[in-house]
């Protein structure tokens, strides 16, 4: 169970853990876990292009849209983290050890690690 005083994110995390042992029948989490990446990957994929669409909608509405739509596309990500025992707070570290380096740098050492090593 969740405790009631995490931030929502590490709510979803500790339910989306917990899920990882319930069946697929009942859980839809459970499902997307057993299918692996492939399937949550499409999962992702989809709910990419549907938050790019309505984030293209107009006023307040398409905003709320926007928002709903980010929801599912941070759901299914975090059930790909955890597919890949990865927890949220390694994806914090990340994004801290960015700051203050500018994304074109962050880019083109990543790009020279690669064809370094």
């Amino acid at each position: 169970m969740t405790d009631n005083n995490l931030r929502p994110l590490d709510a979803l995390e500790q339910t989306i853990l917990a899920r990882q042992s319930a069946s697929d029948q009942k859980s839809y989490t459970a499902k997307l876990l057993a299918g692996g990446v492939e399937k949550i990957g499409r999962k992702i994929m989809e709910e990419a292009a549907e938050v790019v669409e309505a984030a293209a909608e107009p006023g307040k509405e398409g905003r709320e849209h926007t928002i709903y739509e980010a929801g599912d596309v941070l759901y299914h990500l975090m059930v790909l983290l955890a597919s890949r025992d990865i927890r949220l707070d390694e994806v914090e570290a990340e994004l801290a050890r960015r700051f203050g380096v500018s994304g074109l740098e962050e880019k083109a050492n990543r790009n020279n690690s690669t064809t370094t090593g």
